[in-house]
């Protein structure tokens, strides 16, 4: 004896949510001389949704620069922030309004590819 079943068919609206892309994603690199320092606006950019992951690299990297003329070194923490293109002026903002540098580094690298998963939670945890 078989059974037959009818499955009803779902369609989704994919226009509502759209997936995303890796264009829409930006890692961001800032350097800090404190790792108090580098932590306090790690939080504070999570806290606003301008940032979905803030990675801190604890162990200080020797930075070697030009700074008004002469060659300086430096023993600072370097923060890698993966963000959206949408929330970047406003990360920039808040990590400028908040960093204690003359001029601190803002390196945005665009992303290429990357895990579906992750750009989905990505977005999500960019979104105010």
């Amino acid at each position: 004896m078989s059974y037959t079943r009818a499955i009803p068919k779902i369609r989704y609206n994919l226009s509502a949510h759209p997936m995303p892309t890796a264009t829409q994603f930006r890692l961001v690199l800032v350097t800090f001389s404190t790792l108090p320092e580098a932590r306090k606006i790690s939080r504070s950019v999570l806290e606003k949704h301008l940032a979905a992951c803030v990675n801190i690299h604890s162990a200080p990297v020797e930075s070697i620069y030009r700074w008004k003329g002469k060659i300086e070194t430096a023993r600072e923490h370097l923060l890698l922030i993966k963000t959206t293109t949408r929330r970047l002026k406003s990360l920039e903002k808040e990590v400028l309004r908040l960093h204690s540098y003359e001029t601190p580094e803002f390196l945005v690298l665009p992303i290429s590819s990357g895990s579906k998963a992750y750009f989905r939670w990505l977005s999500d945890s960019c979104k105010q």
